[in-house]
């Protein structure tokens, strides 16, 4: 009995099917000859399609996202490599006008030693400062380099504007330096203008140094570029050191008193680069000519 109830039900059903199908299989074929002849189903589709939208958007937000983090972090990381690159060379190309500029001035003076000798190549690497000392009476501070890098006690540092101080204490990946500034700091310098040789010490003041063995009739005057003598070994020649801001001679004693004011900003060095003189250059190191 409920056999046949089932197999009634499902004959009933067949037919009914059958005829939806062909009338879906008709309806089709016409919306097809009539969009394909008039194009009169355009409003319909245009309308579902700004339905949709929205939905589309939502469900391509994250895959947008996703590519436009990435190719931000890639920029990002691409300028940074840009910018290390550029100030890199933007050190060197001072560095080198440093000197050009020295020798521009004394180059009349000094051509016959110049002819005389074979030109020198110092080699410059860029580290960055990783701390300063906050004592006021010590101005010292770290960088990011060390004897791994060929880093050596006494050597000179410069930024882009003149010279900074030497490395005091060499460490294996950092080493210690102490600026020009420092009280314990001595430095030989010429009179660019001149040749005028004497030493200039630090005054424990960031922004002055003073120059204690310029005698009374020494030819020096306010303006003058102080410039490494190259005496001492730890400085090559031809690096500014510092302008002189005040000459006052003393009657009845041996020496004036003369201040400097310092070439490179020691307060708001942020880099500085490590003076390799004479050799080859490597590859983590720029080459300075003479």
């Amino acid at each position: 009995m409920v056999a046949s109830r089932d197999s009634s039900t499902t004959s009933g059903r067949t037919p009914a099917l059958g005829l939806r199908f062909l009338g879906l299989l008709f309806v089709s074929i016409l919306l097809m000859y009539v969009d394909n002849r008039d194009n009169h189903l355009d409003t319909v589709r245009n309308g579902i399609g700004a339905a949709v939208y929205p939905l589309r958007v939502a469900v391509d937000a994250p895959v947008r996202f996703w590519n436009w983090l990435g190719e931000s972090t890639t920029s990002r990381n691409e300028l940074e490599k840009e910018l290390a690159r550029l100030n890199a060379e933007r050190l060197v190309t001072s560095a080198r006008l440093q000197k050009f500029n020295a020798l521009e001035t004394e180059n009349a003076r000094l051509r016959a030693l110049l002819d005389a000798r074979p030109q020198a190549r110092d080699r410059a690497r860029v580290a960055e400062i990783l701390s300063v000392d906050a004592n006021p009476y010590s101005h010292s501070l770290v960088i990011d380099a060390g004897t791994q890098d060929g880093v050596t006690d006494g050597q000179a540092l410069i930024d882009a504007d003149g010279v900074v101080g030497q490395v005091i204490k060499a460490g294996l990946m950092t080493s210690q330096a102490m600026l020009i500034s420092d009280t314990d700091h001595a430095l030989p310098v010429e009179v660019n203008r001149n040749g005028l040789s004497t030493i200039v010490v630090g005054s424990g003041t960031i922004d002055r140094l003073e120059l204690p063995f310029v005698v009374n009739n020494a030819d020096i005057r306010v303006g003058d570029l102080l410039v490494t003598s190259g005496l001492g070994g730890a400085f090559p020649a031809g690096y500014p050191v510092a302008i002189v801001d005040s000459v006052t001679r003393v009657p009845h004693e041996p020496y004036a008193e003369v201040t400097a004011t310092p070439a490179a900003s020691l307060g708001q060095v942020r880099e500085v680069m490590l003076i390799f003189s004479g050799g080859t250059a490597t590859d983590a190191e720029a080459t300075v000519d003479e």
